[in-house]
């Protein structure tokens, strides 16, 4: 029987800590028995699940001083094509800039390695740069590729600049929100090239009892401490619980550049002794801390420069558990948290309707038990890593087939 055929597979940074899903997502695909080959243009690791991770050397960008001619000489259109595109817009930010680049540096070194290799397939994770080098790697020398807009390519600093460009040629486009699939229809790119692919977990927990007391309530949050997380609001509903004379004890797990701010602003708050800032935690342990929780909290919002998150996967993973969630309305959280029926919803600026919905939480055992219930209904419908790896896999076949 001949080998399958080889997908090759292009994220910024693999595998990453904070990117569990994208783990899972590759994992999915192994099981069923797609042939992937893993690349990695900005760090990340040698080798995952025992498959290997080229990494891009960045060393290897010295020799763009010999492709770049050879681009200008060989494949004049695609380097008009690339002067125009920069020309014709400035970049939404520094960041998405040096990502294209990144993109197009990647493509240029490897191409002379993609063409011996020839893979039946490249698929790029991200929109930023594995989009980029997809297309550059199609431009040049044809290969067929699919891509992807999730959250970050779509809303930082009003999202990448080139997407529409880069996604147009491409045979499929991973989305993984119903808001995503709307905004890329909305940056003109073809309905019938967009799917809706949720992430997933490969194996659901098994569901723990309900806490009977919840008092005090337990509360989690698991975020990056950035500024779409919404941290400061959710500070302000665990001040407004300590007046309302709820007992509570919160943990928040997750590292980033707000923290010293964040733990200050719960000083001048008085709830330092209620909130604890446990720092990045493994996988391991936070699963730990949805065994401890009463209630996981969701404050995201959208950032000064567009920044929000799509369907935060902690938001699904603790729904999976029986952990009850809270959620603001921003982004896609509704997508899976629909109020009264598989969570409550409540916005950030409203901290008195944190405490009515947390209470409520932790005094009534029966609506609690029925949110549960229907959240994890709601998880074996749409959060299955196995079978939405499947859906991919199934678009890899199809492009693939003789």
């Amino acid at each position: 029987m001949p080998p399958a055929p080889v997908i090759a597979y292009l994220f910024t940074t693999f595998p990453k800590p904070t990117e569990t899903f994208i783990q899972r997502e590759v994992a999915g695909l192994q099981a069923l028995g797609v042939n992937l080959r893993l690349y990695s243009l900005w760090g990340g690791g040698r080798e995952f699940n025992g498959l290997p991770v080229t990494r891009f050397s960045k060393w290897r960008l010295a020799t763009l001083v010999f492709w770049l001619p050879w681009l200008a000489v060989c494949r004049p259109r695609v380097l008009a094509e690339l002067i125009r595109g920069a020309l014709d817009r400035r970049p939404p930010s520094c960041l998405n800039f040096f990502e294209n680049l990144l993109g197009l540096g990647f493509g240029l070194v490897y191409a002379a390695h993609f063409r011996s290799e020839r893979p039946a397939h490249v698929h790029a994770v991200w929109g930023g740069a594995p989009s980029t080098a997809a297309w550059l790697l199609w431009r040049l020398d044809g290969h067929p590729y699919s891509g992807a807009g999730h959250a970050y390519d779509l809303y930082q600093d009003g999202g990448d600049g080139w997407l529409r460009e880069k996604l147009a040629p491409a045979l499929f486009i991973h989305t993984s929100t119903e808001m995503g699939r709307r905004t890329l229809l909305e940056r003109g790119l073809a309905p019938d090239k967009i799917h809706v692919i949720r992430r997933g977990l490969n194996t659901l927990p098994v569901l723990k009892p309900l806490r009977i007391p919840r008092t005090p309530l337990r509360l989690l949050c698991v975020a990056r401490l950035v500024p779409k997380k919404g941290l400061d609001h959710q500070l302000r509903i665990y001040a407004a619980l300590k007046a309302a004379g709820v007992s509570f004890e919160a943990r928040i797990a997750g590292e980033g550049p707000l923290l010293a701010l964040l733990e200050k602003y719960a000083s001048e708050l008085s709830v330092a002794g209620e909130v604890t800032f446990l720092g990045h935690r493994p996988q391991s342990e936070i699963a730990t801390l949805r065994e401890w929780a009463d209630v996981l909290l969701h404050t995201g919002v959208i950032a000064a420069d567009g920044d929000r998150d799509g369907l935060p996967n902690v938001i699904p993973e603790a729904m999976s558990a029986g952990v009850l969630v809270v959620t603001s309305p921003a982004a896609a959280t509704t997508e899976a948290i629909t109020e009264g029926v598989t969570g409550r919803v409540a916005p950030v600026e409203e901290p008195a309707c944190w405490v009515e919905a947390l209470t409520a939480l932790r005094d009534d055992d029966v609506l609690a038990e029925r949110l549960r219930q229907a959240a994890r209904v709601w998880v074996e419908a749409n959060f299955d890593a196995t079978r939405n790896s499947g859906r991919l896999a199934a678009l890899y076949a199809d492009l693939t087939r003789p």
